[in-house]
């Protein structure tokens, strides 16, 4: 499976699960941690977490290693390695805007 369809893999299965605002943003050209980057919006603290568990529930099965984690209720963020996903309220996504930072990373530096 090539990394852009793993992701659609991923979004599917965010999508789901109620998962709202799901991004994904490509990195290939930036010097960053992973390749790929998706975010979604949990309903709330214990819908971040259940998304979290079944992401694992549905990928592992299919090849896809969960290098690590870092959960809390409002904010989860796997690592597959070439692919980070966050997930997190809506509130947390706001306050710290990582659309915004990957954007200005994707711009071309003059």
């Amino acid at each position: 499976m090539t990394i852009d369809e793993r992701v659609e893999k991923i979004i599917a299965v965010l999508d789901e699960k109620k998962a709202e605002e799901i991004e994904a943003f490509n990195l290939d050209d930036v010097d960053y941690i992973a390749k790929r980057v998706i975010i979604a919006n949990s309903l709330g603290g214990k819908h971040t977490q259940a998304l979290y568990e079944h992401l694992k529930s549905k990928l592992k099965p299919e090849g896809e290693e969960f290098l690590g984690a870092d959960e809390s209720n409002e904010w989860v963020v796997a690592d597959l390695g070439d692919i980070l996903i966050h997930i997190m309220t809506p509130e947390y996504r706001q306050r710290y805007s990582l659309e915004t930072f990957l954007d200005e990373l994707q711009k071309p530096h003059t």
